[in-house]
């Protein structure tokens, strides 16, 4: 933030369901279907037509407000009246002034809480394309209109403005996600759309008590696009009221490209949508049943997994071992590597392997075998296998799964007899005599050299480990 200013961020984040159809209809909620395909009566608003509630979603709403610690009561769904062409009916149902689930918190890794003013049940929208020009409806050609996600149910989880910081902001939304795929509710994808972030943003003067003016920033689909679009909004805002401007509240669009927002449309107020009650549902009251149930589906949470993979792999004296357990975390690999663990393997190795060359394939990698995941590992541990070729094993055994050892072979990955390598040393100190020298002397610098001229020389079937061993040792 520029010297003077605090920053206040409230986010809105949208989550769709995991359920088998939409909320009010029997139409497949499914992600990349042909356009309009996945449409009826119902979600495409026509005339006689009538929405019948989804209960699988109710539950799993509930599912998601008692794991932000939020009470659940009776609600009542509204109609929010808007005309665009992404809701076929000119009206969204929602719920209002009435939310399902209200006053919760997240407690991030840090200790700090972020409140949750409602977590309430709604329809998602169609989707536009705009096609010609910048791909923004101004300038483009036409348009192209997908009514398949109008009708999927969401989630939309308000926090309060409690966020300092766009790292801060950063993180309320990873540990969202993982909350919300640790409750089976979401996939919380968010390259697919199911997850998305709107930022309220304002500054302040460092200090103040009253509330900037905020804007919106909508649809943010990714986490690095979260954290550039506040810290560009609040260094744009801060500039302005320093040059005695005043802050506009309206609805931003984020330029990804471009790294700056624009203005799209005033804010809306709440009388601008002209709510009032759906007249064809009743009043949404869960019984205590539902709810215990509900209860009873969440799974593990984060904070609790995180509890338990650093008690198998010790506290953070490696660098990055606690981004490792997070990137776990987040892409739920946690119990690849506790069950690897659990045949064998061992538990650092395991982490690294999951948290990085898994991480890139994380969703194979969650199917993968432990005890194969393990047995490679063993490979690697014993110096059968180098760490190079551990991680191009690996990305084999998720790809097609098989036997490690069985996919080292067909790869050339025999380990070469204690002889051959010291016959490559022999080599490589032949070819490179200063920098031998210098590595005698004790130039520590030229040690990572050699051992890539022996990986280099072996065509990476030497283990790094052995070679840095052998090197030593010639050193005395």
């Amino acid at each position: 933030m520029p010297e003077g200013f605090d920053l206040v961020v409230g986010l809105e984040v949208h989550c769709e369901l995991s359920t088998a159809t939409k909320l009010f209809c029997a139409c497949p909620n499914a992600f990349g279907s042909e356009p309009n395909t996945n449409v009826c009566p119902v979600c495409l608003g026509l005339p006689g037509s009538l929405p019948v509630l989804n209960e699988r979603a109710v539950e799993f709403a509930i599912r998601i407000g008692r794991a932000l610690n939020c009470e659940v009561r009776p609600a009542v769904f509204h109609r929010k009246n808007y005309f665009y062409p992404d809701m076929p009916k000119d009206y969204q149902i929602t719920q209002y002034d009435e939310p399902t689930n209200v006053d919760g918190f997240l407690e991030l890794r840090d200790g700090s809480r972020v409140g949750i003013v409602r977590a309430h049940i709604e329809e998602d929208t169609g989707k536009s394309t705009h096609l010609g020009g910048s791909g923004r409806i101004h300038g483009a050609d036409h348009s192209l209109i997908d009514y398949n996600r109008a009708g999927v149910p969401l989630v939309e989880i308000v926090s309060a403005p409690d966020i300092t910081s766009a790292a801060q902001a950063r993180e309320y939304v990873s540990e969202l996600r993982a909350v919300l795929v640790a409750t089976g509710a979401s996939d919380g994808r968010m390259e697919e759309g199911s997850l998305r972030v709107d930022a309220n943003v304002s500054v302040r003067p460092a200090g103040a008590a009253e509330l900037g003016t905020r804007c919106e920033i909508k649809n943010l689909n990714s986490l690095r696009s979260l954290v550039r679009a506040i810290e560009h909004e609040a260094a744009r805002q801060a500039a302005l009221v320093s040059a005695g401007g005043v802050v506009r509240q309206e609805t931003r669009h984020w330029d990804e490209e471009a790294g700056v927002t624009h203005p799209l449309r005033s804010k809306e107020e709440a009388y601008d949508y002209r709510y009032f009650p759906e007249p064809d549902l009743v009043p949404l009251v869960p019984d205590a049943e539902l709810i215990e149930r509900a209860e009873a589906a969440i799974g593990l949470m984060p904070a609790a997994r995180r509890e338990r993979l650093v008690a198998l792999v010790g506290e953070g004296d490696s660098p990055g071992l606690a981004d490792q357990v997070q990137t776990a975390i987040e892409l739920s690999l946690d119990q690849l590597v506790l069950d690897a663990v659990a045949a064998g393997a061992e538990p650092r190795l395991a982490l690294a392997r999951a948290a990085n060359e898994a991480a890139a394939k994380a969703e194979g990698a969650r199917a993968l075998s432990a005890t194969a995941f393990a047995e490679l590992l063993g490979l690697e541990s014993a110096g059968t296998l180098s760490a190079t070729q551990s991680k191009q094993v690996l990305a084999v055994l998720i790809d097609e799964g098989g036997a490690p050892a069985e996919i080292a072979r067909r790869l050339g990955f025999e380990a070469l007899e204690g002889g051959e390598v010291e016959s490559i040393i022999d080599e490589v100190v032949a070819a490179n005599t200063a920098e031998w020298e210098r590595y005698l002397a004790g130039d520590e610098k030229v040690a990572g050299f050699l051992l890539g001229q022996v990986m280099k020389a072996s065509k990476g079937r030497a283990n790094g480990k052995i070679v840095a061993a052998a090197l030593a040792k010639r050193r005395g």
